[in-house]
């Protein structure tokens, strides 16, 4: 499986292992966007997977990935705090973790998203 995963996307023992270690302290950043006629692509992962709230995915918050102007909102955490950033499958989670870095993150994994089953099993319902 892992010779299919998108490039960037963390494998699945690095990302148990980084969700043991934040415990707690884990943001997870979902950067699907619900908007079908922008993102077509993420309808079958919202079918399951549904984007964070208060009743699911407790350490996750949604910050869209915007494509034209290739840049997201920055979650509102200390700069060091350990973040999984996913979407559908991963493209755009890595695009999403290398614009934290770009933005002075130090701990950001890209986590690929629920299409990457074995990734999705550690840190999905967080």
């Amino acid at each position: 499986m892992s010779s299919q995963r998108k490039a960037g996307v963390s494998a699945p023992g690095e990302l148990r292992d980084f969700v043991q270690a934040a415990a707690e302290k884990l943001v997870v950043v979902d950067v699907r966007n619900p908007n079908a006629s922008v993102e077509p692509g993420d309808q079958k992962s919202l079918a399951v997977a549904p984007l964070p709230s208060d009743e699911t995915r407790p350490q996750a918050v949604h910050l869209i990935w915007d494509r034209d102007s290739d840049a997201m909102p920055l979650p509102d955490v200390d700069k060091d705090t350990p973040i999984i950033t996913h979407c559908g499958g991963g493209g755009r989670g890595q695009k999403a973790k290398d614009y934290l870095e770009k933005n002075g993150f130090t701990n950001v994994l890209n986590g690929g998203g629920p299409k990457e089953t074995e990734c999705w099993a550690e840190f999905g319902e967080k």
